[in-house]
């Protein structure tokens, strides 16, 4: 059974704040385990993405056949059936519709002085993408990943693709060939991402890689960010969902079972104004764990890590969700535009009982890619933006250099640092030169 708490009750404090420091995911071992495969990837390349894809993955490859071949990602493809391929490509144009319309633009304009100043975005050269595999392989993480980056105009998009026992899904090949990826490696875990990042002799090294993956694939992200840059560390997937009475108990309920079943490290969690609603929705989560085809993944989620909560009214609920940050928010309200004003801190907000969070993980438009572990406090979903680089532009002239460099030459003094002072000290005195003749 999941939690149950109320915050009239006595102890709510401490209860609720044990919810929000639970731990989901025990990692014992797997940092020092991480870093010996990344330091074997670097010293031997392919040979060590081998023998690992051999041991990890039941897979033999050779360093040829690393990527899958053009023409059996073609004939994969053909084997994907009409309605899964329709779904899929609609998945793709509402992606891509949504993420072009985050595209920045560049800016320049000249102050009162004469400078000239702006910024300009720029794409990353290349970007590994990381689709799991293993317990389940995900054709949207591929889109939700490769789509923003190809809108942001990426030059060189990888995919690996981990196949244990070389079974290969169609669907994620459908899924690059749509996001304009050409390479997909058969390969995964944390060997995968340090051969993305430090190269190999056959794979060639990114300068981005984003994308979900188990604790090893986060650990290697953590230890090669700096060399490359990364997305985020993602962990078990989560979402709350504030409901008042005039819900149906079973769509709630199947709403916190959509993340549970995902792992039953996931976290699921109802906060309501009714108690007795909130019953109902526990037993129709308890009546759908008996048929549903992953209820051992999902059962074990809602006992370990869901939560029920009961508060006085939908301002409380706002208060509660801010501090738990979540990844997945939904506002099952009758007023969800105003409360979701309230909620500052989620990676994503779906508004109404009729936009289940399922509705995003595919084909909604906006990123699936979300902070989890309460960094929703400071951190944003995939975009494009995550494959931008934003450089400022300055110039000068004389009149402008001028009228601030002074100030520039007195700060460059303030902190010591002669030779800052002295590269405009240089300029201005050739101004007062041509000044004087």
């Amino acid at each position: 059974m999941p939690v149950f708490l109320n915050t009239k009750d006595d102890g709510f404090d401490a209860a609720f704040a044990a919810l929000l420091t639970m731990k989901r995911e025990e990692t014992p071992e797997v940092d020092e385990t991480v870093a010996a495969i990344i330091a074997d990837v670097r010293h031997r390349g392919d040979a060590a993405v081998i023998e690992l894809t051999t041991r990890f993955d039941r897979l033999t490859l050779t360093p040829e056949t690393l990527a899958i071949p053009a023409e059996e990602i073609a004939s994969a493809i053909d084997e994907v059936p009409a309605p899964e391929r329709d779904a899929l490509e609609l998945a793709a144009e509402r992606i891509r519709a949504y993420h072009t319309r985050q595209m920045p633009q560049d800016h320049r304009w000249t102050d009162p002085e004469g400078a000239t100043l702006g910024w300009r975005w720029s794409p990353v050269s290349a970007a590994g993408l990381y689709v799991p595999g293993g317990l389940a392989s995900y054709p949207s993480s591929l889109l939700m990943n490769a789509i923003p980056a190809q809108v942001a105009g990426v030059g060189r998009l990888v995919v690996c693709a981990p196949t244990p026992d070389g079974k290969v899904n169609p669907l994620v090949l459908l899924a690059a060939h749509l996001s304009g990826v050409e390479t997909v490696y058969r390969i995964g875990g944390a060997q995968a991402i340090a051969a993305m990042a430090y190269g190999t002799e056959t794979i060639q090294p990114v300068d981005k890689i984003t994308g979900p993956g188990n604790a090893f694939v986060a650990a290697a992200k953590r230890r090669v960010f700096g060399k490359v840059g990364i997305d985020m560390i993602a962990g078990p997937s989560e979402i709350l969902v504030i409901a008042d009475a005039s819900n149906d108990p079973d769509w709630i309920a199947l709403d916190l079972l959509s993340q549970a079943e995902h792992d039953d490290s996931a976290q699921s969690i109802l906060i309501t104004d009714d108690a007795g609603f909130g019953q109902a929705v526990a037993q129709a989560v308890e009546a759908r764990l008996k048929t549903l085809e992953r209820r051992a993944i999902a059962g074990a989620s809602w006992r370990d890590f869901g939560a029920i909560i009961t508060v006085r009214d939908l301002d409380e609920a706002a208060k509660l969700s801010n501090r738990i940050a979540p990844e997945h928010l939904e506002l099952c309200v009758a007023d969800a535009q105003a409360l979701s004003l309230k909620t500052v801190h989620a990676g994503a907000i779906f508004l109404g009982p009729w936009t289940p969070e399922a509705i995003g993980d595919y084909v909604g438009g906006p990123n699936h890619v979300l902070p989890t572990a309460r960094s929703a406090r400071f951190s944003s979903g995939l975009s494009v933006m995550d494959f931008l680089k934003r450089t400022t532009v300055a110039q000068m002239t004389p009149e402008a250099l001028k009228a601030i460099g002074p100030a520039a030459e007195t700060l460059a003094k303030s902190e010591s640092l002669e030779a800052h002072g002295l590269s405009v000290r240089a300029r201005l005195a050739r101004l007062n030169e041509r000044a004087g003749e």
